[in-house]
């Protein structure tokens, strides 16, 4: 009896920390944060301080995503492209970089109902801040897992940024 009360106590406690995240709770966040925004729910494209971001749902996958493209893929040295996969792990957290169709991208990929609205706000704001901080810090936050240091020696010889294109 006692471990049917602990089980039951326990899928409660689940149920009531679950998100329930929509396509319109996600367009009313996505309107507060944006200087602009366009498209339709479950297809928008907004802009934070002249920077693109793009978000694409799929509800009957549960899935989301949030990108913003940050370069050619074309253009990028083997320098900065290793230096971006130094910091998939160390400090772009829950944003990677990621290339498709010829295009480099800071990306947020999650299940979509499981979202609060504190997540998608904080994962706005990694995909921005991935996206102005390739070249330099390559930094989604102000956190980041430890370095050896052999890879910040590496990583300080990448070249400077390079220039934006514009999508």
């Amino acid at each position: 009896m006692k471990s049917i009360l602990i089980i039951v106590t326990a899928l409660f406690s689940l149920s009531l920390c679950s998100q329930n995240m929509t396509n319109e709770k996600l367009d009313e966040i996505y309107t507060s944060v944006s200087d602009s925004i366009q498209g339709r729910p479950g297809a928008w494209q907004l802009y934070i301080k002249d920077v693109q971001l793009l978000s694409l749902t799929d509800t009957n996958h549960n899935r989301m995503r949030i990108i913003s493209p940050i370069a050619d893929s074309n253009s990028l040295t083997n320098d900065l492209i290793k230096a971006a996969m130094i910091a998939n792990f160390h400090t772009a957290l829950d944003v990677k970089y990621a290339v498709t169709d010829g295009v480099l991208w800071s990306v947020f990929i999650h299940p979509l109902k499981e979202l609060s609205e504190q997540q998608v706000k904080d994962a706005i704001a990694q995909v921005y801040n991935a996206n102005v901080n390739f070249g330099s810090t390559f930094a989604s936050t102000s956190l980041s897992f430890p370095f050896n240091e052999n890879q910040k020696k590496e990583e300080k010889k990448t070249e400077p940024p390079i220039e934006k294109r514009r999508f």
